[in-house]
C-alpha cells in the first residue's frame, strides 16, 4: 500500500527493524482526502470523536482533515487500515488520476468548458459523484451508438434531415447531400480561369497578379511555422507559408480569393437547413472556399478531359497540373456535372490511428456513423508501404464491389525534431467503372473470388465470421462459451 503515495520526488518507507519511517525526496506531497474520510466515517455510523479515538488523534485534528484544512498523512492512513481493514485504494492518488481521466472524457461535450482544476476537485472530494457522472455518460454513449447503428442499417434516407450532432459532421452532410459537387462554384472557377488566362502550372503566378491588380493585396512569405495562410486586412497582405509547395501555396491564395470575390455566393450556399448553427455555417464557408480553390486549380472541363485521356492516373495528373496526390484525388471525387460526369468516386483520408479526417462520396459507398471503420480497407495497409500506390478489389456484405486505390502522403514540419503529418489517401469507385481506370490492369474483374470481403465498420458489420472483427455487432448477443474457442472474435449467438 505504500506505493500509493509515491511521486517522482518522494517515496514512503514504513518502519523497519525499529527504525522510524522516512521519506526520500524533498517533501511528501500533501494529500487532501477529507470528503472520502468523512464518507468512510458516516458509512460506519461513527461520530467524529469516536473515529478520532479509534485513530489515536484529537477530534479537532480529525475535523481539520475532513475539512481539507490538513492533509491525510501516511501515518493516519496506516491507522485507518489497522482500525478498519479497508482497502487503502479508497485514498489512492492512482484512483484519483484515473477518475480525472475518465471525467475529462465524459465531459468533453459539456455545454461549457470545465477547467481541469474543477474536475480534479470533483474527483478528489466527491468520487462517488464523479463515478456516477462517468456511468451516465457511458450509458448515454451506448444508447447513441445503438441508435446510430439502427440508422445505419435502415439507410441514409431514413435519417435525412435529422442533422448531424457536431458542426463538422453537418458540413460533411452538406457535401454528401450534393454528391460532393457544387456546380455554382465550379462554374465560377471556370469563368475566372479563362478570364485570367490561367494555364496548368501557371496558376500560382496568375493568382499573385490578380490579388495585386484587382484587390491591392500583396502576397508575402510568412515566417516558417504552423500558419499556412494569414490575411492582414490592415496592410492588405496575404502571408503564405514558405514550407508549402507551389501548388499548395496557389491553393491557399485561391481560397482567400474565394472570400474576396465570391463571398455572397458562398453565403447563399452556406444558408442551408442542414447547417443548424453559426459554427457549422462558418466551417461550411471555409469548406466551400476550399472547394472553389480546388476547382480553380483544376477547372472542371479541362481536368475531366485530362483525367479520361490519362485513364485516371493520379500521379500523371498531378505532374500535369502541378499539384499533389491528395488534391487530385479530392478533385476526382467532385466530377458529377449532370451533362459531363466523370467516374463517381468516394474519397477518404485517414491517420495511423484509423481516424477519418476527410471523407467525400459521389457514390453509394456508405461510411459508418458509429465510429471506426473496417480494418480490411486497403487504405490502412498503405502505412506499411509508404509512398507506394496500392490497389484492392473489395466487396461489401450486400454484394456491392469496388476498386480501391490508396497511397500515403506526408507533410513535414520544415525543421528537424518537429512533428509532421502522415496520412493515407484512398479513392474508390464501383467495379463497373473500373475498366476506365489504369489501376484495374491485371485484375480479373469478373472473378468474385478476387474481392476482399470488407464492411462499413465492426459495430454494424454483418460478417459474423470475420477474423479481423474488433467489436461485437451492436444489437446481437455474443456466443460466450467457456468450453469452445473460435478464430472469430465475438461470435454471434
Amino acid at each position: 500500500m505504500t506505493h500509493l503515495f509515491a511521486t517522482s520526488a518522494t517515496r514512503y518507507h514504513p518502519p523497519h527493524h525499529g527504525r522510524p519511517a522516512r521519506c526520500e525526496g524533498s517533501e511528501v506531497r500533501k494529500t487532501f482526502m477529507g470528503v472520502r474520510l468523512r464518507r468512510l466515517r458516516e458509512e460506519r455510523g461513527l461520530k467524529q470523536v469516536e473515529l478520532a479515538q479509534a485513530l489515536g488523534i484529537s477530534t479537532s485534528y480529525l475535523n481539520q482533515i475532513e475539512q481539507n484544512q490538513r492533509p491525510l498523512t501516511v501515518p493516519v492512513l496506516l491507522k485507518i487500515n489497522q482500525a478498519f481493514g479497508i482497502d487503502v485504494q479508497l485514498f489512492s492518488e492512482d484512483e484519483e488520476a484515473r477518475l480525472i481521466t475518465d471525467l475529462r472524457d465524459s465531459l468533453t461535450e459539456a455545454p461549457e468548458p470545465i477547467a481541469l482544476a474543477e474536475i480534479r476537485e470533483l474527483a478528489t472530494n466527491m468520487p462517488a459523484v464523479a463515478r456516477t457522472l462517468i456511468a451516465l455518460h457511458r450509458r448515454q454513449r451506448d444508447l447513441t451508438e445503438r441508435n446510430e447503428a439502427m440508422a445505419a442499417q435502415l439507410g441514409d434516407q431514413w435519417i435525412e434531415g435529422g442533422g448531424a450532432r457536431m458542426p463538422f459532421e453537418q458540413v460533411r452532410e452538406l457535401f454528401y447531400a450534393n454528391y460532393n459537387h457544387i456546380e455554382p462554384l465550379d462554374q465560377a472557377a471556370e469563368r475566372l480561369y479563362k478570364e485570367a488566362g490561367f494555364a496548368p502550372r501557371r496558376v500560382h503566378a496568375g493568382l499573385i497578379e490578380r490579388l495585386r491588380t484587382r484587390h491591392g493585396i500583396a502576397v508575402a512569405l510568412a515566417e516558417p511555422g504552423a500558419v499556412q495562410r494569414r490575411y492582414d486586412p490592415a496592410t492588405r497582405t496575404l502571408h503564405v507559408s514558405p514550407d508549402l509547395r507551389q501548388g499548395q501555396q496557389a491553393f491557399q491564395m485561391a481560397t482567400q480569393l474565394a472570400f474576396l470575390e465570391l463571398g455572397d455566393l458562398i453565403d447563399r450556399l452556406a444558408d442551408d437547413p442542414i447547417l443548424t448553427g453559426p459554427e457549422a455555417r462558418r466551417l461550411a464557408r471555409i469548406g466551400l472556399a476550399n472547394y472553389f480553390a480546388g476547382a480553380l486549380l483544376l477547372p472542371y472541363a479541362d481536368f475531366l478531359a485530362a483525367a479520361e485521356a490519362q485513364a485516371y492516373d493520379i500521379e500523371k495528373l498531378g505532374r500535369h497540373f502541378g499539384v499533389g496526390f491528395e488534391t487530385i484525388c479530392h478533385r476526382l471525387s467532385t466530377l458529377q456535372r449532370p451533362e459531363a460526369r466523370g467516374v463517381p468516386f468516394f474519397f477518404i483520408r485517414v491517420d495511423r490511428a484509423g481516424n477519418i479526417s476527410k471523407r467525400q462520396s459521389a457514390t453509394d459507398f456508405h461510411f459508418s456513423r458509429v465510429g471506426g471503420s473496417c480494418p480490411l480497407w486497403k487504405v490502412y495497409e498503405a502505412f506499411v508501404q509508404p509512398g507506394r500506390v496500392l490497389r484492392q478489389v473489395a466487396q461489401m456484405p450486400d454484394g456491392r464491389t469496388y476498386l480501391w486505390v490508396a497511397r500515403t502522403v506526408r507533410r513535414t514540419a520544415g525543421a528537424f525534431g518537429e512533428p509532421g503529418k502522415t496520412f493515407a489517401i484512398a479513392l474508390g469507385c464501383d467495379i463497373r467503372h473500373a475498366p476506365k481506370l489504369v489501376y484495374s490492369r491485371g485484375f480479373d474483374l469478373t472473378d468474385p473470388r478476387a474481392a476482399t470481403p470488407i464492411g462499413v465498420g465492426c459495430k454494424v458489420c454483418e460478417r459474423t465470421a470475420c477474423p479481423q472483427r474488433a467489436f461485437p455487432m451492436i444489437g446481437r448477443a455474443v456466443a460466450a462459451d467457456e468450453n469452445r474457442a473460435t478464430l472469430t472474435p465475438y461470435p454471434v449467438a
